[in-house]
């Protein structure tokens, strides 16, 4: 009995999480221009880690997205169609959403050290 009722637990929340990140995840475009912005978001991310005016949370979120995209394991198998290959860029999405909207436009801004273009595509996959 326990078992079972644990198990579906496990699976209602695995699917929850699968909706979360499909309703979450960028349109087609805005993917493959987040993905030619990767260079530019790793150094990003290195700067708000390293600079001690970011936010313990922010700091926190980017951390435990690194080490997430650094696991071999993913939430989302590779094998499933559209979400398993995505998953990465989803969760990457969502949390510098949060990141962004913490931080702020400006403060990225004064951070970003691509082109102006590439941070318009930023600014629009963050949705500010």
């Amino acid at each position: 009995g326990a078992i079972v009722v644990a198990l579906a637990v496990v699976i209602t929340g695995w699917l929850v999480l699968v909706a979360f990140l499909w309703l979450h995840r960028p349109s087609r475009d805005l993917a493959a221009a987040a993905f030619r912005l990767i260079p530019d978001l790793v150094r990003l991310v290195r700067v708000l880690l390293s600079d001690s005016g970011t936010p313990t949370s922010v700091r926190v979120a980017l951390a435990v997205l690194l080490l997430y995209l650094l696991s071999p394991i993913d939430l989302i198998p590779d094998f499933l169609p559209v979400l398993g290959s995505a998953d990465d860029l989803i969760l990457s999405a969502v949390v510098l959403r949060w990141v962004g909207r913490r931080v702020g436009l400006d403060d990225l801004r004064a951070r970003w050290t691509g082109d102006p273009a590439g941070f318009e595509v930023l600014r629009r996959l963050l949705g500010i």
